[in-house]
């Protein structure tokens, strides 16, 4: 039997992506394949960098290769990725570059959404994707302390109307907030349509350039301004943050409704300050009840991203601009924020994938 290209494609016809439930040649996965000698290379590029099954796919590749061509060939799959757009006219023309908008929401405040927010956009940069964070909480800006950044973002273009802001840059990640333009203690005393201008400015007049992921940690609550902004930012989709007790679940049902409201994807829920694990016991303490997170999902029809459990290191990287997922990222709690991240992505691939496609219309003249 002569091994030959068309017969790799068949072998690997019969592996799926998971989440997307379709073979990974129909997907158009498969990039490049060489046969030289007894050796294959096969070249597959997924949707995500952070795919949370890469491994597994990259097994499967293998082993259905070698059901069709014996032990005597050697056999290398090497993985990349090609990250999946959303296409939104609105989004190309106040983002080009940009593939992926999310908002991170939470239906109350005190919920630890920023901390969220940050540490999923370094999870991700570390998986390889490249990410932007804009702070949209104009009026409690955390993003400058969470990520060590003092500096303040600088100008290109001499012509004031045309000139653009320049993103400051942590741990991979490009930064944008009003905490970077204004003095630590001087507040900002704003009306609704003032702050959701300083959002689109932060899109329109930043230097973004070619991003994956561009994440928007929102202000907490379900008011004028959070309606507002999912209004001007044309998202990919939107995840919500809350913690397991009860009070808090109903006001991420809240946030549901309004993203529903306003037709934006909701690509799932994390709970938060899930539970404690003593560090001299080992013993685990729900502190704020327990699989809540998870039951509120289910019950909304949305998916249940994961937990994260409670963990003074979380706080202090915050405090001290350096994440737990760089401060230690072998922790139970890093790993979690990881497989997180991994799954957000995931759920964005499978969103643009399945999203439907519309036909321009075209005008013709009479």
């Amino acid at each position: 039997m002569e091994v030959n290209k068309d017969l790799v494609l068949k072998a690997l016809s019969n592996v799926q992506d998971p989440d997307l439930r379709r073979d990974i040649v129909s997907l158009n996965m498969v990039k490049d394949i060489k046969i030289e000698n007894k050796n294959i290379f096969v070249k597959v590029n997924l949707t995500t960098p952070a795919c949370p099954l890469k491994d597994n796919i990259k097994t499967e590749c293998v082993n259905e290769i070698r059901k069709i061509v014996g032990d005597e060939y050697s056999i290398q799959v090497e993985m990349g990725s090609t990250v999946t757009s959303h296409i939104n006219e609105m989004k190309e023309k106040l983002l080009p570059g940009v593939k992926n908008t999310i908002a991170v929401a939470s239906g109350k405040g005190g919920v630890g959404k920023s901390t969220v927010a940050v540490n999923l956009a370094v999870a991700l940069a570390k998986d390889g994707a490249s990410v932007g964070l804009i702070d949209a909480d104009i009026y409690g800006p955390s993003i400058p302390l969470m990520l060590g950044v003092k500096d303040q973002p600088q100008m290109v273009g001499e012509n004031p109307n045309t000139a653009k802001l320049i993103p400051l840059e942590s741990y991979g990640v490009k930064l944008m907030s009003i905490g970077f333009l204004i003095d630590n203690d001087t507040p900002v005393i704003w009306r609704g349509p003032m702050a959701s201008g300083a959002i689109k400015q932060f899109m329109t007049d930043v230097l973004w350039g070619d991003l994956d992921y561009l994440i928007f940690d929102l202000p907490p609550g379900t008011g004028d301004i959070q309606l507002t902004l999912v209004q001007t930012i044309p998202l990919t989709g939107a995840v919500i943050v809350t913690t397991p007790q009860d009070v808090a679940l109903i006001d991420a049902r809240k946030a549901l409704r309004m993203f529903q409201r306003v037709n934006v994807t909701v690509l799932g829920l994390i709970e938060n300050m899930s539970y404690f694990i003593a560090p001299d016991t080992g013993k685990r303490y729900e502190i704020f009840g327990s699989g809540g997170g998870k039951k509120a999902a289910e019950e909304m029809g949305i998916p249940f991203l994961g937990d994260i459990p409670i963990n003074p290191l979380i706080r202090v990287g915050g405090d001290t601009g350096k994440p737990i997922v760089i401060a230690d990222p072998n922790c139970e709690e890093s790993k979690k924020i990881m497989e997180i991240a991994r799954n957000m992505a995931a759920q964005i691939s499978i969103r643009n994938i399945n999203a439907p496609v519309i036909p321009k219309i075209e005008i013709l003249n009479p």
